[in-house]
């Protein structure tokens, strides 16, 4: 395994050789993030563990074994959208051991995984959204970077990961594009509007280097290091709470009502999949659902018998 979490994963516990040769899988083919793969890692190792407790081994899985662990999972608390996971880690990996001839058959090909309710995402209004950019006290060199950070956040999508590990070269001032490393390592290169542009410009020029820089990256905290994606987290709720912003909000709430935003306005489906990064466009399609006020709006204007009179 080549990235040193790979390399912690596979020296701090005793892997199965299957195992081990799917998470090379993972890290050469796939590109998954370290992150994603110690979640696969903890998958495997947890299904590991029940089955030494009942003398079993990977080979001899069969599906009623596996009904057998999420009903073990099931009384340990794991919640419907915890099983859907594991199942789906299970799946994927003897999925791996059929496509590599270890195994003739996938034990849980046929299995199903629980229901998973539709939980559409938290998304701020166009009002709320300007409130929370005008927030910080921009005669401040915090302030000044936090709604730099707001204002990138909201013009380009960015997840939290993505703000925390930009550099200043990550970003033209000459064409306005900034170059963004997302999941797995996957660059993607993002347009940026003027006003955010401008914004960023002038942090980088004028007051970054007041933050006394020890770090590479973009955004640093008063130390002069880099900002963590906890302080990143607790910014924005103290600004959401600033701008009288109630309810649960997160960084991934900006970059939803970016999503959504760009769709009311007209963006095409597949642009903002290739803006967000996502691999999928089903990822996006869930954006399509929030925005209902604005759909009824639609209908009631443009449907032929919208304003017909009742029989």
């Amino acid at each position: 395994m080549d990235s040193p979490q790979a390399k912690s994963i596979q020296t701090s516990i005793d892997l199965h050789p299957w195992t081990e040769s799917y998470l090379h899988h993972l890290v050469s083919i796939s590109g998954l993030s370290d992150n994603t793969l110690l979640a696969y890692s903890k998958d495997l190792q947890d299904f590991a563990r029940f089955l030494a407790k009942h003398d079993a081994d990977l080979d001899q899985v069969t599906e009623q074994t596996l009904v057998l662990y999420l009903v073990f999972l099931r009384r340990r608390g794991l919640s419907n959208r915890s099983l859907a996971r594991q199942l789906s880690s299970l799946r994927n990996f003897y999925d791996f051991l059929c496509q590599e001839r270890y195994l003739a058959e996938n034990p849980a090909r046929l299995l199903d995984g629980p229901r998973l309710p539709q939980v559409l995402p938290r998304v701020l209004t166009e009002p709320e959204m300007s409130a929370l950019l005008a927030s910080p006290d921009t005669q401040t060199r915090l302030g000044v970077r936090d709604v730099t950070i707001l204002e990138l956040m909201y013009a380009a999508g960015l997840r939290v990961s993505e703000v925390c590990t930009l550099r200043p070269l990550d970003f033209d001032p000459q064409t306005g594009f900034l170059r963004v490393t997302g999941k797995g390592d996957k660059e993607r290169i993002l347009p940026v509007h003027t006003g955010a542009q401008d914004q960023l410009a002038r942090y980088l020029t004028s007051w970054r280097p007041l933050f006394s820089p020890k770090s590479e990256v973009m955004f640093l905290n008063r130390s002069g290091t880099g900002l963590s994606r906890q302080g990143l987290w607790k910014m924005i709720v103290k600004y959401a709470r600033q701008a009288g912003i109630q309810g649960r909000i997160s960084p991934h709430t900006i970059r939803h009502s970016y999503a959504t935003h760009l769709l009311a306005g007209g963006a095409d489906l597949r642009s903002v999949q290739l803006l967000l990064g996502h691999a999928d466009i089903a990822t996006t399609q869930i954006y399509t659902h929030v925005d209902i006020s604005h759909l009824q709006d639609v209908h009631q204007r443009y449907h032929p018998r919208s304003t017909a009179p009742q029989s």
